[in-house]
């Protein structure tokens, strides 16, 4: 048993095979949709991001200084590239999966312009705030992790100003996290 659960790949195969089942049993109460599958995979995804953001602002970040120097490359040149790669990919498709939710829900721009009113606007904010994050995830926290984990050439200068810069970064996505699930949550849109 222990081997069967020791192969990720694996156990995310048979996750998958019983959520198909779960879906074909209740299809009459609950029909599948790419909205559907899109809100599905839109949680998956984003508990993944907001997950591993909250591991680098709660446990990485805070426990690097009490970790002996020398078992700190276990932590910077394994664990943070890995847990890096699932971070902004899972970034970029629960933005994805929630474009998806709102386009075929038809208030993707009512939402996006705050021409809906009410919900929609609500909505609105938690995608914008969701947007945001995601921006700092591309384009501000990996290319800052990027020189300062060694995976692309950077000076001792450059090194030094991504370090602030990636954690500012990540505390703002911290911050804004709890309003845009809050907006994501209450805004009930079908």
């Amino acid at each position: 048993m222990a081997k069967l659960f020791g192969n990720l790949n694996l156990v995310m195969l048979i996750g998958l095979v019983v959520a198909i089942a779960l879906m074909a049993c209740f299809m009459g109460s609950a029909p599948i949709s790419v909205n559907t599958v899109a809100r599905w995979l839109h949680l998956f995804f984003g508990v993944l991001w907001i997950g591993l953001l909250y591991y680098f602002n709660f446990v990485q970040v805070p426990n690097m200084g009490k970790i002996a120097d020398e078992h700190k490359p276990a932590i910077t040149g394994t664990i943070a590239p890995a847990a890096l790669y699932y971070f902004r990919w899972a970034a970029a498709f629960t933005v994805l999966t929630g474009l998806i939710i709102a386009w075929t829900g038809g208030y993707l721009v009512d939402a996006l312009t705050f021409k809906g009113g009410g919900n929609f606007n609500l909505i609105g904010a938690g995608m914008w705030m969701a947007l945001l994050m995601a921006f700092n995830v591309w384009f501000i926290i990996w290319p800052a992790q990027q020189k300062i984990l060694g995976l692309v050439d950077a000076s001792a200068e450059e090194k030094a100003t991504a370090g602030p810069r990636a954690l500012i970064a990540s505390r703002l996505n911290t911050l804004l996290s709890i309003p845009m699930m809050w907006a994501m949550v209450s805004a009930n849109l079908g």
